[in-house]
């Protein structure tokens, strides 16, 4: 297990090793007189979330306050587990997602569709948590973690309806969740910098998507958190990516529909993941990023999802 990283600004963060990945889905820890942390990851991370927990020499029965970015069980699936561990904790959701945390038989029904057979290796078990012990917070409204520290959130949809980005007014940066993609921190050590959006089922919207970044972007935060994986202090670098990608990725799940209408909606993310591999390997190629680095699996896995949600979109605009 990786030690958690310190990101200064009092925050730390906690590799989950989702999907048995490094560097995919981390746990940020804020170190204030009310302790908050943002993300849990699926229930197979929670062992990793608590290691990471002793290493910070954290008792988990002081946390305050659980915040997730949006309820997919990458990013939310291991809270019920997590709780039985924090006794003392709360949890921030976004308006549209507390029902499906009380009761997640329909995240639970979705991730079956997306996922298989590997639903149960990567995701179980979902545990609902207590209505009593869940908070909405409505857009604009904040948390107080200190004198010092006051986290304002944002309803931003485009990955999903049950969406929030929250703004940290200490660290002066942005826990993104999905909102502006997924950043492979693994390439910097090439020399790049490399974000692509994420356009995972069912609720994408490209629009929406392009209004939430905008809207990020003009609070000008120093710093963006990603939910996969890590910080960037280069935000602009972040939204111009996702200027750049995002009517690729929109292009390409077209194209599979307009092309083979009638062909059944798997083979059309086939076609469409195959059209996005293509343009993203060759980018890196030209950049000089190393076939070797681990980041290639982590791209290859979400092209596949992400080719999956175009065509859910592109056939709901049909």
């Amino acid at each position: 297990m990786a030690q958690p990283l310190d990101l200064g600004r009092r925050i730390s963060l906690i590799d989950l090793y989702d999907l048995r990945m490094p560097q995919r889905t981390g746990t940020y820890v804020l170190h204030e007189e009310n302790l908050a942390i943002v993300e849990t990851g699926p229930s197979p991370s929670v062992p990793h979330l608590l290691a990471g927990l002793k290493a910070l020499h954290i008792d988990p029965g002081e946390i305050r306050y659980i915040i997730v970015t949006h309820i997919h069980l990458d990013h939310a699936g291991g809270v019920g587990l997590l709780l039985q561990h924090c006794p003392n904790a709360m949890v921030v959701v976004h308006p549209k997602g507390k029902r499906h945390l009380a009761d997640p038989s329909r995240l639970i029904a979705g991730a079956k569709a997306v996922y298989g057979a590997q639903f149960e290796s990567l995701f179980d078990p979902i545990l609902p948590v207590p209505e009593e012990r869940l908070i909405v917070k409505e857009d604009g409204e904040t948390l107080e973690l200190s004198a010092e520290r006051t986290l304002v959130f944002y309803d931003t949809p485009g990955h999903a309806n049950h969406h929030a980005s929250i703004y940290d007014s200490y660290s002066r940066g942005v826990f993104t969740g999905d909102t502006i993609g997924v950043f492979y921190p693994q390439l910097q050590e090439a020399g790049l910098t490399f974000c692509l959006p994420s356009t995972s089922p069912n609720q994408f919207d490209p629009e929406a998507m392009k209004q939430s970044a905008a809207r990020l972007e003009e609070l000008r935060p120093e710093r963006i958190y990603f939910g996969h994986f890590g910080m960037l202090d280069d935000p602009q670098e972040a939204f111009r990516q996702l200027r750049v990608w995002l009517p690729k990725f929109v292009a390409a799940g077209k194209e599979a529909v307009d092309r083979h209408p009638e062909a059944p909606a798997a083979e059309q993310a086939k076609m469409a993941a195959h059209r996005l591999r293509g343009e993203v390997m060759a980018f890196l190629d030209d950049h000089g990023a190393p076939s070797s680095s681990s980041a290639h699996a982590a791209i290859e896995l979400d092209l596949q999802v992400c080719a999956m949600g175009l065509i859910d979109y592109w056939q709901k605009q049909r």
